[in-house]
Order: C-alpha cells, then structure tokens, then sequence
C-alpha cells in the first residue's frame, strides 16, 4: 500500500472520482474516498488519497495545501493512523448538567 493523504475543507459536491480526477495529476492512485455521512450519504467535507508512489504524494501535499477549489482552502496533509488512545478533545455539551437557574426542585414533591 502507498502513501495515504488525508483531504479536508473540500467541497461538499466531490465525488470520489472527482477527488481522483483533482489529484489523478500527481501520479498513480490507488484509492480515492470522500467521507460521507452513514445516515444521508452527503459528504462530510473530507477524504482521503492512496499514491502508489510516496514521492507523488509528498508532491501532491506540496501543491494542493491551501489550494483553492470551489471557494474552499484544501487541507492537505499525511493521513495518520487513528489511534483509540489518544485523548481527544472535550466535547461541547448543551444542557445536561448545567441548571439555567429557577426552581431546582421543579416536578419533585418534597412537600405536601
């Protein structure tokens, strides 16, 4: 297997065979996939490149970071293996925990 390059901020009209056909100037592909929502099948805006060959894709790295395409500044870098260890960043959280103030004790009978 070659090289992988991972593909961010891309249009959300790509296809795989458009990805391929973008960076199908910088050598041999063996795989091209733009990443796509499992529920609606619409492109969640990233992808990835396989180069046969290493130096392609370092050269397609060169070239095609921060290039534009369709009004949007690709993100164009060696794709790194995910690793479950790693700690990811906090996620944002929207209600649970937080008590916007009020009655606390709203829907509870603590007396009769």
């Amino acid at each position: 297997m070659g090289k992988k390059v991972y593909v961010g901020n891309i249009p959300f009209s790509f296809t795989n065979e458009k990805l391929k056909e973008v960076f199908g100037s910088f050598g041999n592909i063996e795989e091209a996939n733009v990443i796509q929502d499992k529920f609606s099948g619409r492109s969640k805006g990233f992808g990835f490149v396989v180069f046969v060959n290493d130096a392609d894709a370092d050269k397609a790295i060169a070239e095609m970071n921060e290039k534009e395409i369709e009004g949007r500044k690709l993100k164009v870098s060696e794709a790194t293996p995910f690793d479950p260890d790693k700690p990811r960043p906090p996620r944002r959280e929207f209600g649970g925990q937080r008590s916007f103030g009020g009655n606390r004790n709203f829907g509870r009978r603590d007396r009769f």
